[in-house]
């Protein structure tokens, strides 16, 4: 990823240990893995009995996720109002399509405001005034 500003690497806040979206077709199908990204996309259709289906997405492409009612009730805050999420859960393929069905769900949307609340240069480009 490139960042077109004057931080460091170290200065962009990531998401610990989490397996990009690109690379989801490596592990097994079962494997227990732990996804990051920004949720796109939030579904809870009337025909699937309180199963909730959110779409992430990194800066690879988008990760699918499955979180069945009960995990739901469990982490109901994140799932509903988390800008940023880390799921950790197992991988599950059917019919060409990889999910990841959540067995732990973590808002860490606090990360994305460290974008904004930094010290010395801005990590965000600015826009040059014109006088």
């Amino acid at each position: 990823m490139k960042v077109l500003s004057a931080a460091t690497p170290h200065d962009w806040p990531r998401p610990p240990a989490a397996l990009v979206a690109v690379r989801l077709g490596d592990p097994p199908d079962g494997a227990r893995v732990t996804v990051a990204g920004l949720v796109i996309l939030r579904q809870r259709p009337g025909t699937a009995k309180g199963v909730i289906f959110l779409t992430l997405e990194d800066e690879t492409g988008v990760v699918n996720v499955v979180v069945w009612r009960a995990l739901y009730e469990k982490f109901r805050r994140a799932v509903i109002a988390g800008r940023l999420l880390r799921i950790t859960g197992r991988i599950q393929r059917q019919s060409g399509v990889v999910h990841v069905v959540a067995e732990e769900v973590e808002d860490i949307s606090p990360l994305l405001d460290r974008l904004l609340d930094c010290t010395g240069d801005s990590m965000l480009p600015q826009a040059h005034e014109t006088g």
